[in-house]
């Protein structure tokens, strides 16, 4: 297993530097032998914290940039996605298993994220998501 790695990745908002971001901290995972269940749910999130950086909180301007910082260590992943946007509160956005959300393309990657991590935090302003995935933990800590 490889020494803690504390990476800051800075980026222009395009899929392009998106996946080169992706695949750079997906290959220090892999290194630091966390299982495959593990892996995927990293994955997944960060795709989706990057995503919505991307298409909400930068409007897909690439001329506004994507941070991932992430620490890599024997015992978590954490990773933090930010973007130049104005931010959002995460508590309003709808719950997408409501019925009435059933339809809508929104809140599910916000839902992805917090069923896959063990924990999950945003700043205040709402442009800046933590994620944590702790070794041998399946369920998240909190909500």
């Amino acid at each position: 297993m490889e020494q803690t790695v504390v990476k800051t990745l800075v980026f222009p908002s395009t899929l392009d530097e998106a996946l080169k971001a992706e695949q750079q901290v997906l290959e220090h995972v892999a290194r630091h032998d966390f299982d495959e269940d593990a892996c995927f749910a990293i994955r997944l999130a960060l795709d989706e914290a990057i995503s919505n950086a991307i298409q909400h909180g930068n409007d897909g301007d690439p001329a506004k940039q994507v941070t991932v910082r992430y620490t890599i260590d024997g015992d978590a992943v954490r990773v933090e996605v930010g973007d130049e946007g104005n931010g959002f509160a995460p508590t309003g956005v709808p719950d997408p298993t409501r019925p009435e959300n059933l339809e809508k393309p929104n809140g599910r990657g916000i839902m992805l994220i917090r069923a896959y991590m063990t924990e999950v935090e945003y700043n205040q302003k709402g442009n800046r998501v933590t994620m944590i995935k702790r070794r041998g933990c399946m369920l998240p800590l909190r909500q």
